[in-house]
């Protein structure tokens, strides 16, 4: 190996970060989700004084009282998450629209509180697909709302079948501006998109913070806060309160779909993952790095604001300063999560999202605090990236290494 390749593939840098990750296997994967749970309910339980407390008594009630914290916390956060499955039985047999949608609104919610991690965990996969890595997804997911506010408050009298698609696509655009100038910068001047992301974060949120408090705010409310957007730009809920699913979700789905189509269908597609896997063999080809750099950017942003617009439309009604609950942040872990792929990025938003929805739950039966989801989410992702700790713990064999092609080996001959 020459001295060059030897600088591109030194250790600890991100790109090689990412590869690794991606070679995981999907056995690894649900033993790190595994693993993460079981060491997420441990510390839950050590930290609970009811341990302590049984402990002082003797060992086998502290024991014990470990495996009742355990049980309780994982109950809780299931049945927060999907609902008490006695109850959807019982309200499946009765009959009962009302029965059902109210004990289904659970598992409903947990899919409303995925659609954003959706959106979010895509827009990184595609910048990671290209070796690009968005950090600036947070911003994008606020400018692509104030952009979708802008249309959903201004545009009076408009029917919905055009006024819901034009503030999506009004999202869509104000993110996919946002993630361009970082993608351009980085084409056209080497800069590194993930300082420039990173800044482009906080350029957002204090132009949020002026035009919540000026143009977009409500002028009677005390709060930086819009006023609230006009009906004919909601996203349809599919069930009456208290559920609030809406077709955002399937957006989502759609756009997960339409993005497996682009990086695994299309021409453009192989291109951009050519780009990613080595940009100097892509150049060689004669592919255009600068025009898949741009553009790939502005696609990331592009999906971020429609996690924006979705937050916007079928959720809040409205826009805050802090309505995003860090989903930008959270879609690296998605991202990392879901192998870059849209496929993984779905489960992976999905898991979240039941997390995220039955951590309140958890919290009010179990007594745990709501920032174990939080914990359980490094844990899971800490064991994704280091897949030698589960290999080890769960003697996994170590998988066989790529083989080259057979004109590389007839090159090494030489």
């Amino acid at each position: 190996m020459t001295t060059s390749e030897q600088k591109q593939k030194k250790p600890g840098s991100f790109s090689i970060f990412i590869e690794e990750i991606r070679k995981n296997s999907l056995t690894v994967t649900i033993l790190a989700i595994v693993s993460g749970l079981l060491v997420g309910g441990l510390i839950a339980a050590v930290t609970s004084e009811n341990v302590y407390a049984a402990f002082g008594e003797s060992f086998l009630a502290g024991i014990g009282a470990i495996f009742t914290v355990f049980w309780n916390t994982y109950k809780a956060l299931f049945t927060g998450s999907v609902g008490v499955p006695a109850d959807i039985i019982a309200a499946i047999s009765s009959g009962s629209w009302d029965a059902i949608n109210r004990s289904l609104a659970p598992f409903f919610e947990s899919l409303v509180q995925a659609t954003p991690y959706i959106f979010a965990g895509l827009a990184v996969a595609l910048g990671f697909r290209v070796g690009l890595f968005n950090i600036g997804a947070e911003g994008q997911i606020f400018v692509g709302a104030l952009a979708t506010v802008w249309v959903a408050t201004s545009l009076k009298g408009w029917p919905a079948l055009v006024h819901v698609p034009l503030a999506l696509l009004a999202g869509a655009a104000a993110g996919g501006i946002w993630g361009m100038v970082p993608g351009w910068l980085k084409a056209k001047t080497g800069a590194h998109e993930v300082i420039n992301t990173i800044m482009m974060n906080y350029i957002a949120f204090r132009l949020s913070e002026y035009l919540l408090n000026g143009v977009l705010g409500d002028p009677n409310k005390a709060t930086p806060i819009s006023a609230p957007i006009e009906k004919s730009a909601w996203l349809p809920r599919i069930f009456p309160d208290p559920n609030r699913f809406h077709c955002g979700f399937f957006v989502a789905l759609l756009m997960a779909f339409l993005v497996y189509l682009l990086l695994f269908k299309t021409t453009w597609g192989y291109e951009l993952r050519t780009v990613g896997h080595n940009p100097n063999a892509a150049r060689y080809a004669g592919m255009n790095i600068t025009r898949s750099i741009v553009i790939t950017m502005m696609l990331s942003g592009a999906l971020a604001g429609l996690a924006g617009a979705n937050e916007v439309l079928g959720v809040n009604h409205n826009l805050g300063v802090a309505f995003s609950s860090g989903y930008g942040f959270d879609s690296i872990a998605l991202a990392l999560l879901g192998n870059s792929h849209p496929l993984g990025v779905v489960l992976a938003a999905l898991l979240f999202g039941f997390l995220r929805n039955g951590a309140i739950q958890m919290q009010l039966s179990a007594g745990i605090p709501i920032d174990i989801i939080s914990v359980l989410q490094a844990l899971i992702l800490a064991f994704i990236a280091a897949p030698a700790i589960i290999r080890t713990i769960y003697r996994l064999k170590e998988p066989k290494p790529e083989l080259e092609s057979p004109a590389v080996e007839t090159k090494k001959g030489k």
